[in-house]
């Protein structure tokens, strides 16, 4: 392509934001506020990416995220919102937060709202327990205010590296030792290892939040995915279903002047030298192709994504590139969406449950479930209804290159059995279970355009979380990610971080 086809940046050339998840449209909506032009192009036909939502026969089922954090004030989402001008969205708090249902067992450990409620469950769950958790906490506290100060991780400039230092603090100093350390070592040092419950139920929750088990779970991480579910903070269950997430960042957009536009997959960037000129989109309508010209592009998309849309000749993302190879596998879900009769839910259903079927097996493949039941008048279901959601991790490999036939085989029999272990909870019968499918992650890779169909971004390792991470710079300077790649992680108040990191990082270098 020659130099005079290329597009030309101007001072009102779009910052164009790739993708409509929640931490593509919160930095859209951000910059938008800042009165910088903005684009959102988005290839689905819906905002939200994962945390969208889809009918079937009156069942408003949530795509993939089923519970927010940081809706609090001083949380994450409460801040972005009210900066927007915008209604907090109505929810209830989670409480318990989860129900967690270990093998052969008929009592839940209730991961309760209260600390002090939540100390008495897990004093009465794990005897012997409760250094190891003050400890928890301590580190926890500590990070979180240090996070609430908004330092830039990992540092990829000097002005990166000042927003780091004016965040520490004489209490940021308890986590510099554990820095290295994980969930597990710390088992280890208050002498649980041996704890098999313990050990268990702290696998199947870190999973839930950081994609690996104790052993290889970052502490630090680790210590804050194990403490937001209490007040101050907490979980909470939206109203009506997770989309008002994406349909208020959306008006707040376009409010300000900026614009999403669907059906826009964008299949490559154009480079000039080191900078990004544009992109390549296609119209997924009519299949006709064009290029935009951006001042900025912000990736919503993950790091594997990211790599595929730059020229394999593009030296200053070598080794960048190399890097993204490199990361350990990623995980892909199997979610079946149920649609039920409330005679189906047990007395009391809480918002959240997880079972784990079988100590020796793994935690996914259906022998570890998560499941979302929506709650009285949420907007999700008909009147005398509830939805089911139930969710495995699986892996992604398993369902590629799998001719038709075959695809639908693994399906159902997946299907099957994820209803076959629900029924050992809920009643489920012809009478009670008005409607179910499932979503592979084949289904998640068409309808998301995530790489393999992967969910809940790179696993919060000791290699590959906060400073040691991805980041929301990237090789070339007005190319940006944000999203769960990056810190501090998957859920959409972890990637409204990311927004914010790299909003505050793009005008401070648009303004100089």
């Amino acid at each position: 392509m020659g130099a005079s086809r290329l597009p030309q940046p101007s001072p009102q050339t779009p910052i164009i934001v790739i993708g409509s998840g929640i931490g593509g449209l919160t930095a859209a909506a951000l910059l938008a506020h800042r009165g910088y032009p903005v684009t959102v192009l988005e290839q689905a036909n819906v905002p939200g990416g994962c945390a969208s939502t889809f009918q079937r026969r009156g069942f408003t089922f949530d795509v993939g995220a089923t519970q927010v954090a940081g809706l609090e004030p001083g949380g994450i989402h409460h801040r972005i919102f009210t900066e927007l001008g915008l209604e907090i969205p109505a929810a209830t708090p989670c409480d318990p937060a989860c129900a967690v249902y270990l093998p052969g067992e008929t009592e839940p450990i209730q991961v309760w709202r209260d600390r002090q409620r939540w100390q008495q469950e897990r004093q009465r769950q794990f005897p012997g327990s409760e250094p190891f958790w003050q400890f928890l906490t301590r580190l926890f506290e500590a990070s979180w205010q240090f996070q609430s100060r908004d330092p830039i991780v990992p540092p990829r400039s000097p002005w990166d590296w000042g927003q780091l230092i004016q965040a520490l603090r004489p209490s940021t100093l308890i986590t510099v030792p554990h820095t290295l350390a994980t969930v597990g070592d710390a088992l280890d040092y208050y002498g649980l290892a041996a704890d098999r419950r313990l050990r268990t139920f702290l696998d199947l929750q870190l999973k839930l939040y950081s994609q690996v088990d104790a052993a290889e779970t970052a502490l630090l991480y680790g210590s804050t995915a194990l403490a937001v579910s209490q007040v101050p903070q907490g979980l909470w269950h939206l109203k009506g279903s997770m989309q008002v997430l994406s349909d208020r960042l959306t008006h707040a957009l376009e409010r300000d002047g900026g614009s999403l536009r669907l059906g826009q997959r964008v299949t490559g960037l154009v480079l000039a030298g080191d900078r990004v000129t544009g992109v390549t989109v296609l119209n997924t309508a009519t299949g006709s192709t064009t290029t935009l010209a951006a001042s900025q592009v912000v990736a919503n998309v993950t790091a594997q994504n990211l790599t595929q849309l730059l020229p394999s000749s593009c030296p200053p993302f070598q080794g960048y590139r190399r890097r993204v190879q490199g990361l350990p596998a990623g995980s892909g879900a199997f979610v079946v969406y149920g649609g039920v009769t409330t005679a189906a839910l047990p007395p009391q259903c809480p918002p959240h449950l997880q079972f784990l079927y079988d100590y020796d097996g793994p935690l996914g493949e259906n022998n570890s479930l998560f499941v979302s039941v929506s709650q009285g008048e949420d907007g999700r279901a008909p009147a005398g209804c509830a939805t089911i959601i139930a969710s495995t991790f699986t892996d992604p490999h398993l369902w590629q290159d799998l001719d038709p036939r075959a695809y639908k085989q693994l399906k159902k029999q997946y299907l099957d059995q994820t209803l076959g272990r629900l029924g050992q909870f809920f009643t489920l019968n012809p009478e009670t279970l008005r409607h179910s499918e499932a979503a592979s992650p084949r289904t998640f890779a068409h309808y998301t355009a995530r790489s393999q169909g992967l969910v809940g971004g790179i696993g919060q390792r000791v290699s590959t979380f906060g400073p040691f991470g991805l980041a929301t710079r990237t090789p070339l300077p007005n190319l940006w990610l944000v999203g769960d790649s990056t810190h501090p992680g998957e859920g959409t108040a972890g990637v409204s971080y990311s927004a914010l990191t790299v909003v505050r990082q793009m005008v401070r270098q648009m303004v100089g």
